[in-house]
């Protein structure tokens, strides 16, 4: 009896590993399936040159100076343009050339207006470190002018 249920048991264990091994040979089969037919990842905003010129569109450039990559990143992003930094090599201050699709020109010239507005009104407002910094040279010189005046009370009474 003993035997006939170690039998059974062996005989349903090789069962199960035949049907695993044909269920992971189809899984692995469909997997492989599904990259063939899977579109090329698509990238959006900032990215390089040559995956921009991947997607087919005409390109177009303009100049950036170096301080104001990182301003026109946020602005970029809002408007969601695709582009690409291209650092010109070879020059003392450095400068960067932006490249864009070329159906994104209206956008870009928009997204360009804005920058610059967001750069003119920052250099009109006056820099509160500026002023905060002239606010503690005097504080410093009120608090020099004034009189120190120690009084030693021990808080006991007679």
């Amino acid at each position: 009896m003993q035997e006939q249920i170690n039998e059974k048991t062996v005989a349903i264990s090789i069962k199960t590993a035949k049907l695993t091994a044909e269920v992971l040979q189809k899984a692995v089969k469909k997997l492989l399936d599904a990259r063939k037919h899977k579109a090329p990842k698509e990238y959006r905003g900032k990215q390089t040159l040559k995956h921009l010129m991947k997607q087919n569109t005409g390109v177009s450039g303009m100049e950036i100076t170096d301080a104001n990559i990182k301003a026109f990143e946020p602005v970029a992003k809002k408007y969601g343009i695709d582009y690409s930094l291209k650092k010109v090599k070879g020059e003392e201050p450095p400068r960067y050339l932006v490249f864009f699709k070329g159906r994104d020109v209206d956008v870009m010239t928009e997204a360009f207006k804005e920058f610059a507005a967001k750069k003119l009104n920052r250099e009109k407002k006056p820099s509160i470190r500026k002023a905060l910094a002239a606010f503690k040279e005097k504080a410093k010189q009120i608090n020099a002018n004034r009189e120190k005046v120690k009084n030693k009370d021990r808080g006991r009474e007679l």
